[in-house]
């Protein structure tokens, strides 16, 4: 560069600053080997939401705001070193829970019968949609006889410290009322529970009890007769090793995280399958999603994980 401006007559020679290539844990930054990823069907192109391309994090949910703030935060430096993810992990937590609007969502349905509701009744309860913001106003909720709860939300032997659902215990459901389980009903071949059987407090209505009786546990659920299936993608971390090419001999398929991707079939409030391509929101108790920019849409919507609220890695690691 230097010989070029010296031989093309250029007075002033600006001055050059090198700086080290950002690396960050539990994935790759090189183009050669990103493409090979590519390539080798390992990812579903450029735009993959493993990826850690601009195209890849946009439609994994990354917000340009959430990457400015991790840039900086880490700052530059000379010498070559690994960043951990962790941090821009951070970063868009906080950014998303700024900006995105709450939702209920159940990734993982368990049937819940309510047996002292009413049938064929149905009401609705009002929701904020961002208790960050104040502007964001609230929503309606529909609710009814049967609903779905998360199925880790239910426990027959519980052990100490678990607030959630399980036979005798009362829990919140969120923005509506106190919920008691009755009964666990199992299917007869395989013994898995597949519906629990439960009576709600008509004075609790909004969660809260009359007689302020005390109640620890808050779990999310959907209404069965209003709640509208949809495409959930479950992104986490590409690679099992913090530092994937630490071993230059190792294959990187020995190392792939065979749970960076999954697909679950969740159900949903109704709205949501009116939701524009590329917009975020927070899944209460779960975590950050975005409707997907290529596959959504009313008749089928399909959202992409962004980020869970908690580092699950982290406990992992610790172990």
């Amino acid at each position: 560069y230097d010989w070029f401006l010296e031989n093309l007559g250029v007075s002033s020679t600006p001055r050059q600053y090198e700086f080290a290539r950002l690396n960050l844990t539990y994935t790759v930054m090189s183009k050669r080997i990103l493409q090979t990823l590519v390539a080798d069907g390992i990812v579903d192109g450029w735009d993959d939401p493993r990826l850690p391309t601009l195209t890849g994090l946009r439609r994994r949910g990354f917000r340009p705001e959430a990457i400015r703030a991790f840039c900086d935060q880490i700052g530059i430096t000379k010498y070559d070193g690994l960043t951990d993810v962790a941090l821009l992990e951070h970063c868009v937590r906080d950014d998303l829970n700024r900006v995105a609007p709450r939702r209920l969502a159940v990734l993982r349905p368990l049937k819940v019968v309510i047996e002292n509701y009413p049938e064929g009744e149905s009401e609705f309860f009002d929701a904020v949609n961002n208790p960050e913001d104040p502007d964001a106003g609230s929503r309606s909720i529909p609710f009814s006889r049967e609903i779905f709860i998360e199925r880790d939300d239910f426990m027959e032997e519980p052990p100490k410290k678990y607030f959630r659902l399980s036979p005798g215990r009362e829990v919140r459901l969120r923005y509506a009322c106190l919920l008691t389980c009755k009964e666990a009903l199992r299917d007869e071949v395989t013994g898995e529970i597949t519906e629990l059987r439960c009576e709600w407090d008509p004075n609790s209505r909004g969660g809260s009890a009359p007689d302020s009786r005390k109640v620890k546990g808050t779990i999310h659920w959907v209404s069965a007769a209003h709640a509208v299936e949809a495409e959930v993608r479950l992104y986490d971390r590409l690679f099992t090793e913090e530092d994937p090419l630490a071993d230059k001999g190792r294959p990187l398929s020995d190392i792939l995280n065979p749970k960076a991707f999954e697909v679950v079939s969740a159900l949903v409030e109704p709205d949501l399958a009116e939701a524009k391509p590329g917009t975020h929101f927070q899944f209460e108790r779960l975590g950050y999603f975005a409707a997907d920019s290529v596959d959504m849409s009313p008749a089928r919507p399909v959202f992409n994980r962004t980020v869970p609220l908690r580092n699950s890695w982290a406990k992992m690691e610790k172990k």
